[in-house]
């Protein structure tokens, strides 16, 4: 599977698509990716550079996943929505599937998941794009786990713990995988740790799936 990955530090952060790619390997899956990331970039921004849409055109990809800038679906939902529009259109000419990176909450506003999963849902249904529900996943886990800390010090980029937990995610919703009992070493994250992130992702994934 070929995937494009557009937005910013959330997705670069940790390697994210490196550690989907380690995931999907250890289930038989060969991804190749490419990751088009600025910091602090909106899809807005990512539009108008061009660069985004000549490798959409041109890369021959499966899968676009989208990562809007963390705090404008919250701030803004309309243009969040026009980006994603413009964005589907392209992606749907080129003959590949859209896929939307649900983000999470900052560590300190966790009231703002609700507007964050309403705009891309919302955006995910409206064009029939996948939804990968990162944050709302990252909302179950904390209100259950104490540790790991899936907030980076700044409390609003992802520790590795959290990037880890979001490629689990990745793994359940893009690919429709199980990533309980990957063992695939990832280098500053303990097994056991790697273990409890696969199996809560699992876990919640199931639930989420289950209350739809």
């Amino acid at each position: 599977m070929r995937i494009l990955f557009v937005g910013n530090s959330f997705t670069s952060r940790n390697n994210l698509p490196g550690l989907i790619k380690g995931l999907a390997g250890a289930r038989g899956i060969s991804i190749e990716h490419k990751l088009i990331s600025a910091g602090g970039a909106s899809l807005r921004q990512h539009l108008n550079a061009g660069k985004a849409l000549h490798e959409i055109a041109s890369g021959g990809f499966d899968t676009v996943v989208l990562q809007e800038q963390s705090t404008l679906p919250i701030k803004s939902p309309a243009r969040f929505r026009e980006s994603a529009r413009d964005f589907g259109e392209a992606i749907t000419a080129a003959g590949a599937r859209t896929a939307f990176y649900l983000t999470w909450a900052r560590r300190n506003a966790p009231e703002t998941q609700r507007a964050l999963t309403d705009a891309y849902g919302a955006a995910a249904a409206e064009l029939g794009a996948t939804l990968i529900p990162v944050g709302m996943v990252w909302e179950h886990f904390l209100k259950h786990h104490d540790a790991p800390a899936l907030h980076d010090e700044d409390s609003s980029h992802p520790a590795l713990a959290g990037s880890y937990l979001a490629a689990c995610v990745f793994l359940i919703a893009l690919l429709d995988e199980d990533p309980v009992g990957v063992d695939t070493p990832v280098k500053g994250l303990e097994q056991d740790t790697a273990a409890l992130l696969q199996e809560a992702a699992w876990d919640i994934c199931s639930d989420l799936s289950a209350a739809e």
